[in-house]
């Protein structure tokens, strides 16, 4: 993987995860589905159960029918929105769990869940997807291959994620289709989003075949892995969690949560690059991104030792975009 886009060696690292699901699922006695359907989050969310399971032996019947069940509702999969399925609740379940407790001015907890795509967000989704296809066509070439749903998040606990669990989708709050607080343009934002957790999507791929991270460090914790490594290790036997600061969160994360942030805010800041005009905000947006870049390949570069020769090229190709030596 390098920071600027490519769709095919896209489709070359996805092939190969496709590959691993496809061989957990025969190993559970599951059929999986033909054609594009393999590609579909929810079957990626059987295949880390699936795999789960194994780990302690072989599937029981009535584990493998509930399985089976959802294998048979997937439908072939295609880029484009996404409503509320019950692959995508329960992702966000699962982030709400890993973000720090917060509460509203009202004492209440702050709460997400998939909302349902209205029209006139559909339409403010093409407007997104269509600028980034004008601006940077091997971006939006590479998240069509990498990305198969869009969901939108309501609520006021999380702004947009993603999760290896569901691989393919990305989940994105619905106020980043309309114009921000500073005056930046809803498909800008939208646009933004789009590269952002593509590049987390495509880095969780790519991380699988030729990693970033020497094989010592844990993977984010809770996060399955389809991986030949982490078969029968557990975190904790893969070594103590290395927690660092990073831009992107106020709360510290590892150091493979700020590999990914430092590799989306690369491709970030290209972005606001080919953005670039008389917007004041589109500006302000790019030097906010830039700074933030700045940390992240400053931070990462102290860790530079734990990194694969992989991580290594790449981190330096993220200092390369913001000028900096790693």
């Amino acid at each position: 993987m390098r920071v600027e886009p490519d769709a095919k060696e896209a489709v070359h690292e996805r092939d190969q995860l496709l590959r691993r699901m496809r061989s957990v699922l025969e190993r559970a006695e599951l059929v999986p589905p033909g054609g594009d359907g393999l590609r579909h989050p929810a079957v990626a969310e059987v295949a880390h159960t699936a795999q789960r399971a194994l780990r302690s032996g072989p599937l029981d019947q009535e584990r493998r029918r509930r399985l089976a069940e959802r294998l048979e509702q997937v439908s072939p999969s295609a880029f484009g929105p996404a409503d509320p399925q019950g692959h995508l609740s329960r992702s966000v379940t699962r982030a709400l769990r890993s973000i720090p407790a917060h509460q509203r001015a009202d004492g209440q907890p702050v709460t997400a869940e998939v909302a349902v795509w209205q029209e006139c967000e559909r339409e403010a989704l093409a407007q997104a997807v269509s600028l980034l296809t004008r601006v940077w066509p091997e971006a939006a070439a590479e998240v069509r291959e990498t990305v198969a749903e869009i969901a939108l998040l309501d609520g006021d606990a999380i702004d947009g994620f993603t999760d290896f669990t569901i691989h393919g989708a990305i989940l994105v709050h619905r106020a980043r289709l309309t114009a921000g607080a500073a005056g930046l343009p809803g498909p800008v934002r939208f646009a933004e989003a789009l590269v952002h957790e593509g590049a987390h999507t495509r880095c969780n791929a790519a991380a699988l075949t030729d990693p970033f991270l020497l094989p010592d460090l844990p993977d984010l914790p809770g996060r399955p892995d389809l991986s030949d490594q982490a078969e029968g290790a557990s975190g904790a036997e893969r070594g103590e969690d290395l927690l660092v600061a990073t831009p992107l969160r106020a709360d510290p994360r590892p150091l493979t949560g700020l590999f990914q942030q430092t590799v989306v805010l690369a491709r970030s800041v290209l972005l606001y690059r080919r953005l670039a005009g008389p917007d004041p905000a589109v500006g302000s947006r790019h030097e906010t991104l830039l700074g933030a870049a700045h940390q992240a390949v400053d931070t990462l570069g102290a860790y530079a030792d734990k990194l694969t020769a992989h991580g290594r090229g790449v981190l330096a190709e993220c200092a390369d975009v913001i000028g900096e030596s790693a």
